[in-house]
């Protein structure tokens, strides 16, 4: 049944497949980030005609994922590159028009008027890195407890 024969002759179940699990340095991080970021404000302006609230729906997995998936030695970069990675990938959606001052004042607004979505994404990331730091704290201080 697709198992693989264990010493007693009987088949054991096959592993279950995990999803991968990136260890992104910190720029890689910030990187991934802004990058997530971009295509994610193109799509929204493709599909949503520039939705400001689709876009700070995604922005939020997408700090998750980053906190998730950088190294542990550099979970401090998480929530750092998160706000980066907001304003780096709103200029699709900001609405300015032509010209590079209105373009900026647009950007300017967007980051303004939908801080709520830049603060709830910088604190799911900042609340996953606090816990994945605490669990490194507490299986480095387990072994000596027991020994």
């Amino acid at each position: 049944m697709g198992g693989v024969p264990a010493q007693g002759g009987r088949p054991r179940p096959a592993p279950a497949r995990r999803l991968p699990r990136p260890r992104l340095t910190g720029l890689g991080g910030g990187l991934f980030a802004c990058t997530a970021m971009t295509l994610v404000a193109g799509i929204v302006w493709l599909l949503f005609d520039s939705s400001l609230f689709a876009y700070g729906l995604l922005f939020l997995p997408v700090a998750a994922a980053t906190a998730l998936w950088v190294r542990p030695a550099d979970l401090i970069t998480a929530p750092i590159s998160a706000p980066i990675a907001f304003a780096v990938g709103v200029w699709p959606v900001s609405g300015g028009s032509g010209s590079f001052g209105a373009q900026l004042m647009g950007i300017v607004s967007v980051l303004a008027l939908h801080a709520g979505w830049l603060y709830g994404g910088t604190l799911v990331s900042a609340l996953i890195v606090v816990v994945r730091k605490a669990v490194l704290i507490s299986r480095r201080r387990l072994p000596r407890r027991t020994a």
